[in-house]
């Protein structure tokens, strides 16, 4: 019979540890950034929709449902994050200040779809900074600015928002 494992207390993670107490130089900084920037827009784009380019999203990316991949079919529509193709001419407003290192990483998207997309659609993106936050993990603290495109058909219809995060170390 073998002897149970002893259980062992989690260790303390020092870069946890380490992370800025509420009210440090850095939340103050985010504080201000959120104050200023959320729900300011600074691009506007264009973007004609094409029913070839919505095929080859949708086989990229493994669909097999025949509304996003048969031009033919009844309800053809864009594949739900075919939005995220759709770049704006810039990422940040171009005097939003240097917080955190130089670069920043994909922190992922979100995206919701209020209707369907079309062939033939003409979409306008308007993009905003959504939020700009710190969030501490096992890597230590990272800022995250979170960058959203709310997409309008030809109609004035919204028909999708797309938020990106981006990831920076202080």
């Amino acid at each position: 019979m073998t002897e149970p494992v002893p259980r062992r207390e989690p260790e303390a993670d020092p870069q946890t540890e380490a992370a800025p107490e509420s009210g440090s130089e850095l939340d103050s900084e985010v504080a201000a950034l959120r104050e200023r920037w959320v729900g300011e827009a600074f691009d506007l784009s264009t973007f004609d929709i094409d029913g070839e380019k919505m095929v080859a999203w949708a086989t990229a990316a493994g669909e097999t449902d025949p509304r996003f991949i048969d031009p033919t079919h009844d309800d053809f529509q864009a594949h739900p994050n075919f939005t995220t193709h759709c770049l704006s001419g810039r990422v940040l407003p171009e005097d939003f200040p240097q917080i955190g290192g130089p670069r920043g990483i994909d922190g992922g998207k979100a995206v919701e779809i209020h209707q369907p997309i079309r062939a033939g659609d003409r979409l306008r993106a308007s993009t905003t900074i959504a939020d700009v936050y710190t969030k501490t993990g096992r890597s230590g603290t990272m800022i995250f600015i979170v960058q959203r495109m709310s997409f309008v058909n030809q109609r004035d219809e919204a028909v999708a928002t797309v938020d990106w995060r981006m990831i920076r170390s202080p």
